[in-house]
């Protein structure tokens, strides 16, 4: 007799999909990979066949020159896969076109997550909970230390420190694939109308961005403009920027930091950031121990980030658990 979920089998670059031998975000080229969403770590080319949500795709073109075998399938799309398994994609919550995968195969139904989160964010639909056996969860803010505060709080402390500068520019280090938009769409939600600058490298993620129905308002590159015009405005760059002699052409820039990490006072001085926004794209320690109650699998598995501690918890709420050694997943989306 087949030993139950035989067909799904974490290896250490990635989740294979036996009965249809396919890969969940492998991390090297394979036949036939099923990518949650385009952040590097998850995403790459060189696959024969990428299934993945038309947005994903479209990011994945735009990034890594990928067309080739691209297979769109939108939220809530069911598709047959050889060897008598199925896939859906489920709203992620993490970024534009980020998904958790559904396999179900022989009665059983797995859940790979890919990255997450559970809060409202205006960039994407919001993550879908799903009941199945087996839950692969990811684990990056896995601590108990890490709770991210409301967002408006965030855009607020942003708001509050340009108001009291007008002479100068509050320059926000965001990732830039989902986080810079997120910031962005979210100053937009808070009343901020007023143009926002950005580093020439968000430009055309944030364009793909509004292709796909996402209003960010007036953007503005700052390799257009002169330091006058940019005084008492945001502006949005990659965080390897923050230092670099890039950010010498602005008007005394005030340093911020758009991330979960910024919960630890040490990254925020290692980085040189003088004002700390603790904005994350993925779910908090709260967000996933109530995630795992409430989709109540028969076993939870834990993977890319702090897998120890949601094991502990696990146990000791008596929950089926194990933690996953996958290779290659970063915090590039924090």
């Amino acid at each position: 007799m087949r030993p139950p979920f035989s067909w799904i089998r974490p290896e250490p670059w990635g989740i294979h999909v036996v009965p249809a031998d396919c890969w969940i975000d492998p991390a090297r080229p394979v036949e036939r990979a099923l990518v949650t969403h385009g952040h590097a770590d998850h995403a790459r080319g060189g696959h024969g066949q990428t299934v993945a949500t038309p947005e994903t795709l479209a990011i994945m073109k735009l990034r890594y020159q990928t067309d080739a075998g691209a297979t769109p399938v939108a939220y809530s799309e069911s598709i047959a896969l050889a060897g008598d398994v199925r896939a859906t994609y489920v709203p992620a919550g993490h970024v534009l076109g980020s998904a958790q995968i559904l396999l179900e195969h022989a009665g059983e139904r797995v859940v790979v997550t890919g990255d997450y989160k559970r809060r409202t964010d205006p960039t994407c639909p919001p993550f879908e909970v799903t009941p199945c056996d087996i839950f692969i969860t990811e684990a990056t803010f896995g601590l108990p230390l890490f709770s991210h505060p409301p967002i408006a709080e965030e855009m607020a402390k942003l708001l509050d420190r340009l108001a009291a500068h007008p002479d100068a520019c509050v320059l926000v280090g965001a990732y830039a694939l989902g986080k810079a938009q997120r910031v962005i769409a979210e100053l937009r939600a808070a009343g901020h109308h007023a143009p926002i600058y950005l580093h020439g490298a968000m430009e055309r993620m944030c364009r793909l961005y509004e292709e796909h129905g996402i209003d960010l308002g007036e953007l503005r590159l700052v390799s257009d403009h002169g330091k006058d015009d940019i005084r008492g405005h945001i502006v949005i760059c990659p965080p390897s920027a923050l230092n670099d002699r890039w950010s010498r052409r602005l008007p005394d820039p005030i340093t911020a930091m758009a991330s979960g990490w910024m919960r630890v006072r040490q990254r925020a001085r290692q980085k040189n950031v003088e004002l700390p926004l603790i904005i994350s794209d993925h779910a908090d320690w709260g967000e996933l121990t109530r995630t795992i109650a409430e989709v109540n699998p028969q076993e939870t598995w834990i993977t890319h980030g702090r897998e120890e501690a949601l094991l502990r918890w696990c146990q000791l709420h008596q929950r089926r658990a194990r933690a996953l050694a996958l290779v290659g997943y970063e915090d590039e989306d924090d």
